[in-house]
Formats: structure tokens, sequence, C-alpha cells
């Protein structure tokens, strides 16, 4: 099975496997869509559009790879897919008010095509209907999704204050992408292997590597958004924003006199006029080769993680999704 686009297409070792794979991420879709197919006409149009846009379903196809540690069949493994998927998308309405974002996969983001009022509420609905299919679940399923809830949103949070005084950048901002990006990746790896009734020890192992993965994945966008023309989107984007990337953060704390200009201009939003110079200069900088290592330390991490789970098909199937944060970035 190849997921994403043609440039990041993320391809199974094993074919009985990825078409296994396939048939369980087009139930997650069903069942998505279904959970937003509500008779207010307008909170159906604007549920789905999201997932009309499509989008990578990394985080379902986590929960399904993990469940491969048990039993992929067992009650409850593509309930917790779907819900944490709702989560995540409830997220990206919320994010895109906050951003001021226009577009979202490629689309008029839903502030944009209807307007602020409408997108946060139909976040909210997202996570509502999130919450009930927990609440099937069971209790500690509703215990579990609220922490990992409450980890999210205090990385949101941290993202937009100071940083402490005496911390490091780089650790600051590596411990704000555990939370708001790992937090929520980490818990449908352990959903997954939970579900599927693997042993606690495969479960606590999948749900570090689903952590870890997802600070790569985050560091494999920063990247992307710097050094590619390929993927689909404008390079640049956060630049213009003045997101503090982790590529930006290493040019930040450089102290080469030939890259001062560099670290002029991306100080703050680079105005659009100066992009192509901001990103010549970062392309060609050693804040990118350190945020490229980075990205390599962690992709280590989570592949150590995975070797040390049971042999099978979901292990291969964690160490092709380490592979592929590597070549998303080359």
């Amino acid at each position: 099975m190849t997921t994403g686009s043609a440039q990041t297409a993320l391809s199974f070792t094993d074919a009985a496997f990825a078409e296994q794979m396939r048939e369980a991420l087009d139930a997650v879709e069903e069942r998505l869509l279904k959970a937003v197919d509500t008779n207010q006409p307008l909170l159906r149009q604007s549920g789905s559009h999201l997932i009309n846009a499509g989008g990578k379903r990394f985080r379902p196809m986590l929960t399904i790879a993990c469940s491969h540690f048990g039993d992929p069949a067992g009650p409850g493994v593509l309930d917790a897919a779907v819900a944490l998927e709702l989560t995540h998308l409830a997220t990206l309405y919320h994010d895109d008010v906050m951003d001021e974002a226009s577009v979202r996969r490629g689309a008029p983001s839903a502030n944009a095509r209807w307007d602020n009022s409408v997108a946060i509420l139909t976040g909210d609905y997202l996570f509502s209907q999130a919450a009930q299919i927990m609440a099937e679940l069971g209790p500690d399923a509703v215990r579990i999704q609220a922490s990992t809830f409450a980890r999210l949103v205090r990385g949101q949070i941290n993202e937009t204050m100071p940083r402490p005084e005496g911390m490091d950048a780089i650790e600051w901002h590596l411990d704000i992408l555990s939370e708001k990006t790992g937090s929520l990746i980490a818990t449908c790896a352990k959903f997954g292997a939970w579900f599927a009734g693997a042993s606690e020890e495969t479960i606590a192992t999948a749900e570090k590597f689903g952590e870890v993965i997802g600070v790569a994945f985050q560091i494999a966008d920063d990247i992307i958004d710097v050094a590619s023309d390929q993927s689909g989107k404008t390079p640049g984007t956060d630049l213009l924003e003045g997101v503090p990337t982790l590529p930006v953060l290493y040019a930040l704390a450089g102290t080469d006199p030939a890259e001062a200009r560099l670290r002029e201009l991306v100080s703050g939003p680079v105005p659009e006029a100066e992009l192509p110079e901001a990103l010549a200069l970062l392309r060609a900088s050693r804040a990118l080769e350190e945020a490229k290592a980075t990205l390599h330390q962690y992709q280590e991490r989570a592949r150590g993680l995975a070797a040390s789970l049971p042999d099978g098909q979901a292990r291969q199937a964690l160490i092709d999704i380490c592979d592929f944060m590597i070549q998303r970035e080359a």
C-alpha cells in the first residue's frame, strides 16, 4: 500500500499487510464520514469539509499498524482510530482560526469558506463525536484521551508563550513538539496495541515509538517547508508567518559571521520580497544540516524502539515508517 503524494508516498514492505491496511483505512474513512452525517445541513457540510479534503491519515494508519501486535480485528481498534483522527481533525479547525489560515490541504480552510464561528463550532462538534466514541470504549480510554488532549493543548499554549528564562531554545521547541504533536500520535500507537490485546510491554513500547516518530514527523514537515519545491505546498510558508521552526532556531543560535544576513532575515516574519533570499541562505546553511541531523536522531531512536518489539508484520511496518521519515526530507 502507498499513502500520500507521489513525493512522500509510504509503502509497506509486506504486500499482504499493505492490503489489510488499505481495507482497514477504507473502513476508517467510512466511519469518519458517518460521524459527521448529521441532519443539520451546515454542520454536515462543514464537518465533512476536511475529511473530504484528504490528508495522510497517519494517525489511524499507526493505530491500525500497531493493532497487528495483537488481533487487528479486536473490538475497539477501528473505533479508537476514528476517534483519534476526529480529535486531530478538530484541532485543525481550531488551528486555522488561531493562525488566520486561508488554505488547508489544498482547499479553502473552514474559517475562510464560512467564518471563524462556524470553524470553531465544527471543531467542537468533532471533539464531541470523538468523546462519544471514547465513552463507548470505556473509562480508561476516556481518561487516556483526556490526558492526551491536555498535553496537546499545553503544547499549543507553550508555543505562544515566551521561552522560560534559562531554557535552551532547541530543547524548549522539541518539548513543545512532543506535547502538541507527539502526544496524540503516541496515543494512536498505544490504543492500536492495547485494543488488539497486545502485552503491556508491547503497548508501552508502541506508545514511546509513537511519541518519538510524532516529533520526527513534525521536524520533517519543518524541513520540507524550507528545503522542498516538490512537496505540494509553497516553500517558506512558515518563514513568511514568522513560525520558529527547528531550522530557524538553529540558524538563530548560530554565530558564524558569514550567516549574519540569514539571522537578520529569520529573526521575525520574512517579508515576501525577501523570501527567495531567505530560502536560498537557509538551504545552504549549517542550520538546515543540524535540523536534518536532529531528525535522523529521532528516526534512529524510533527505529531502535521498533526493533525491540515482537517480530512480524507490525514491527516491519514501524521500521518502514521510520525510513519514510528520512525519505520525506531527502
